[in-house]
């Protein structure tokens, strides 16, 4: 089993993990292999209490540091690259190296770019590539892979630098199946066609089962600042309203949580609509449900909590049913989270303004066990 990305991973679906390579009773035959990017977790992460248990519980692990490729293997790759002998193109792989570090993404980014701006070229009299060192190694803008990624995708077109806002605001990944609902509607009708320039221009990858992801964190991050810094909340939360309307009323499985993550970035749009505030109050509720089905306490709190803070302040009145409902399933998840003295607070909260003993009963039940 091989697992990508686990910097990424929250505490649950560590825990399976450690139940999976902790289980003496079971099979034996388990070889697990999991990456993260070190520069990416605080040394308070849950990976590194993962890598404890899994000690604790004498399960036999190794640990591998990888690091970027050192001098000589950097100047392989661009000898195959170039098809030049390797003592020919040492001095472009040096600044290359003292560049980059090794990075082989960004290695691969930056003689695109010199590429693409005539800095190393095909020579027709010479049959192999040539390029000036003065210049490349006075390049300011090859220290910063963003910038490269970024002056990339400003050339862009318009369809596919939104179809690259849209996924950067989705994540690391999404499926094709969310751009298909976006398609439908008139502000994101090109997304469709800017997949298709994405894929073809190497942003983005596809596999079998139609799931999107970045080839790259630096990506990622590069389509995401596409947005300006003042107008990415904006640009959240419009996304999440149009994938709401286009959604209401259909079963979309696991997509609404997207569509609610995306939309409670507009919380103080949110709340000057009351219609609209009890409308994303139900859609935070009915994901943090299903996330409480499945097992996911931590993103259940966090949605029930969400939903919680738009309701008004006389909702046990207004709204009735939906605050009993809420109550509960947020006293569940905070019990389940190992918040048992706010898991007592919602419930006697929810005792207090229930308005007979059949709404009382769950609560009692709860507080029993």
């Amino acid at each position: 089993l091989f697992l990508d990305d686990m910097q990424w991973a929250d505490s649950t679906a560590l825990d399976v993990i450690h139940t999976i390579l902790s289980d003496t009773m079971g099979s034996s035959c388990m070889f697990f292999v999991g990456t993260y990017r070190d520069n990416e977790v605080q040394i308070d992460h849950d990976l590194f209490d993962l890598i404890e248990r899994l000690e604790i519980s004498n399960v036999r692990t190794t640990k591998v540091y990888l690091a970027g490729l050192d001098q000589e293997a950097l100047n392989t790759m661009i000898s195959d690259a170039l098809c030049l002998y390797p003592r020919i193109c040492k001095s472009l792989s040096d600044i290359l190296f003292q560049k980059t570090k090794g990075n082989p993404f960004f290695v691969l980014e930056f003689m695109q770019s010199l590429k693409s701006r005539g800095l190393l070229q095909y020579n027709i009299h010479q049959k192999r590539w040539v390029w000036n060192e003065d210049i490349i190694r006075a390049e300011d803008i090859t220290d910063n892979v963003l910038h490269l990624l970024s002056s990339k995708m400003n050339g862009l077109s318009g369809d596919v630098q939104t179809l690259l806002k849209v996924m950067a605001c989705f994540g690391s990944s999404t499926n094709e199946s969310v751009i298909g609902y976006l398609s439908e509607s008139a502000e994101y009708a090109g997304v469709r066609n800017g997949l298709e320039g994405a894929l073809s221009d190497g942003f983005i990858v596809k596999d079998e089962e139609g799931c999107l992801q970045f080839v790259h964190d630096k990506v990622r991050e590069a389509a995401y600042n596409l947005i300006p810094d003042s107008d990415k909340k904006q640009f959240h939360y419009h996304l999440g309203k149009v994938l709401y309307a286009l959604c209401d009323g259909k079963d979309v499985g696991d997509t609404i949580f997207l569509i609610a993550s995306q939309i409670n970035h507009g919380k103080e749009w949110i709340l000057g609509d009351k219609d609209l505030s009890i409308a994303i109050a139900e859609l935070n509720m009915k994901a943090g449900k299903k996330a409480l089905d499945g097992c996911d306490h931590k993103t259940a709190y966090s949605y029930l909590g969400a939903a919680l803070s738009l309701l008004p302040n006389d909702h046990w009145k207004s709204h009735y049913d939906l605050s009993l409902r809420l109550n509960f399933l947020m006293s569940n998840a905070a019990n389940s989270c190992c918040q048992y003295d706010e898991a007592e607070q919602i419930l006697r909260r929810g005792l207090a303004n229930a308005r007979c003993l059949y709404d009382q009963l769950p609560s009692y039940l709860l507080l029993s066990q």
